[in-house]
């Protein structure tokens, strides 16, 4: 049997022309559980078409969350999905995180640890993979020599969760197709790489299995070597709640630290941004500088922020792999294997841009 590999790699570029040249009218651009994705169509830059990070839109009224293609693959799929919103008045529905990266890679990693596409062991270069340094840099709100230099981060979160749907429980082998779906799925032969690629085009690579939407504001610390092995030693040994808060301060201040970068809004929501600014601004003797620690435990400000995050952005995906021929393995056999040679041709053709 040929290897699945022949010809791939001409017909991966014929694959992204089709992708990019076509569009269908049956398509939908929905967040919703158990549609069908194709994450090729845009493999190293989907965050053109998610809001997960601020883009360069001025717009404040601009409301959308999800811009990839969607297809409706299985009937009744909405008999299996769980959703609901978390938003009672007065409370905060979110939490504070920090995460520390030894470089840039990782601090790319730990921005979409929450995103996960089946059989890609880096989901997040689906996301970044297109952005070079000058690219991430402004999306992460830090000067580019910052990123660009030999340094370590720490990653400062604040999320705010508003809705949450996924599926209640796993698909069931008898879940019935929409019947296009089923047409293509008879019709699919095992050893047709060309035929296989259009399946992929036309009707996805993955479905949603979850997803979570909201908004965040997030900060990143910028330390060298030496400060940032004695901070994560010190919070590792301690924990964060177990140091004096003159001490966290301290250690996330511009005397400490080799930059603090802005804070920004997921959703880039201005507002928030500009709120963030006036009210979590610190003040030790002449130096002022703001940073989101002061949201630490803070609940009046807590609830001063939860009534600003207007706009919301996708705060963590979960994509499953298409399993649409379980009465027939053979056939599902070859579809992951086209699949998985297609996920490595990508990895290996996106520019080497996240690379620290």
């Amino acid at each position: 049997m040929r290897s699945p590999l022949q010809g791939l790699c001409w017909l991966w570029l014929l694959t992204l022309v089709h992708a990019l040249a076509t569009t269908s009218g049956s398509r939908e651009s929905q967040l919703r559980i158990g549609k069908g994705v194709n994450v090729f169509v845009r493999y190293g830059y989907l965050s053109i078409s998610m809001r997960v990070i601020p883009t360069n839109e001025s717009s404040e009224t601009e409301r959308w969350l999800f811009r990839e293609p969607t297809r409706n693959i299985y009937k009744n799929i909405s008999n299996l999905a769980d959703i609901h919103e978390d938003n009672t008045p007065g409370i905060f529905h979110g939490d504070f995180h920090m995460e520390f990266c030894e470089n840039r890679r990782q601090l790319l990693q730990a921005y979409f640890r929450d995103f996960t596409i089946e059989r890609l062991d880096k989901p997040w270069e689906a996301l970044s993979g297109g952005w070079f340094p000058h690219t991430a840099a402004k999306k992460l709100g830090v000067n580019a020599s910052f990123i660009l230099g030999d340094y370590s981060y720490v990653l400062v979160r604040v999320v705010r969760f508003r809705e949450t749907g996924k599926l209640a429980v796993p698909i069931p082998n008898n879940q019935p197709l929409e019947p296009e779906i089923l047409e293509r799925v008879k019709d699919l032969q095992v050893g047709n790489i060309t035929e296989t690629l259009y399946f992929l085009d036309q009707i996805g690579s993955h479905y949603i299995n979850s997803y979570t939407t909201g908004n965040s504001l997030y900060q990143v610390f910028v330390y060298n070597r030496k400060n940032y092995k004695m901070i994560k030693d010190r919070i590792k040994a301690k924990g964060l709640n177990g140091l004096s808060k003159l001490d966290l301060y301290n250690y996330f201040a511009p005397w400490f630290a080799a930059h603090l970068g802005q804070i920004r809004s997921a959703s880039g929501n201005a507002t928030v941004e500009r709120w963030a600014k006036r009210k979590l601004q610190y003040e030790y003797y002449v130096v002022k500088y703001v940073t989101l620690l002061k949201l630490h435990g803070n609940s009046t400000l807590l609830r001063s922020l939860d009534s600003l995050l207007g706009n919301d952005a996708i705060l963590s995906l979960d994509l499953k792999a298409l399993n649409l021929f379980p009465e027939n393995p053979e056939k599902q056999q070859w579809f992951n294997e086209v699949l998985d040679n297609n996920l490595k041709l990508w990895e290996i053709n996106m520019p080497l841009s996240n690379q620290s």
